[in-house]
């Protein structure tokens, strides 16, 4: 057993260079070159903001609801399920101005502004797809849509949550960054409880992981 120690030592060395010295290598003598996709698709982070506009907000049938509108900010994360599907989930604050006459639910004890809070759920369909000279596919049209709840300031004016839905179309395009698209989208809105509906226009812009 001795005798065979300095064979097994020998080959210990020898037999990692034989396999290295296997390895194919460019002719030039250069390693592979690192690539990277065109597009990252993975985790994102998301934010919008814009315009938001209801046609009636909510009030019982016979009181004043008046067309009102006010500034949106949503907050997004969520995962790409591949280059035409994302699913997220969000979180969107509005602050709403209307006229002195709209009384909401509070019966007339109060009147005027309110905001809302909205947690919730959106999917992202990626349906037509647009190649750049490179045969990249940067720019996409979408659609998306989604809901969650909606809690609304003043408590004495608006007392009640409501289920929001929306859906609507938007254009993406996917920057040279990589990690960068930005867009714009419309989305319709409806207020299920409140009977109200509305719509928003959206800039948006997204960072992949």
């Amino acid at each position: 057993m001795k005798a065979l120690a300095p064979l097994a030592l020998c080959a210990s060395f020898v037999l990692p260079l034989a396999a290295s010295a296997q390895q194919p290598t460019p002719a030039n003598g250069d390693r592979p070159a690192v690539t990277f996709d065109e597009i990252e698709r993975g985790l994102y982070f998301a934010v919008m903001g814009g315009p938001l506009f209801l046609t009636n907000p909510p009030a019982p049938e016979g009181t004043p609801r008046p067309f009102s509108a006010g500034p949106m900010a949503q907050v997004e994360v969520g995962v790409d399920l591949g280059e035409r599907l994302s699913l997220g989930v969000f979180i969107m604050g509005s602050s709403i101005r209307t006229s002195a006459e709209y009384v909401g639910n509070s019966g007339g004890a109060v009147s005027g502004d309110f905001s809302s809070m909205v947690p919730g759920v959106a999917l992202r369909a990626r349906l037509v797809g647009l190649a750049d000279s490179q045969e990249t596919k940067r720019t996409w049209f979408y659609l998306r849509a989604g809901g969650g709840l909606a809690m609304f300031s003043p408590k004495r004016l608006l007392p009640d949550s409501d289920i929001l839905v929306f859906a609507g179309p938007g254009v993406e395009y996917y920057t040279r960054l990589r990690h960068f698209s930005v867009g714009l989208e419309v989305t319709g809105n409806y207020l299920v409880n409140g009977g109200s509906f509305g719509f928003a226009v959206a800039p948006n812009i997204r960072y992949a992981f």
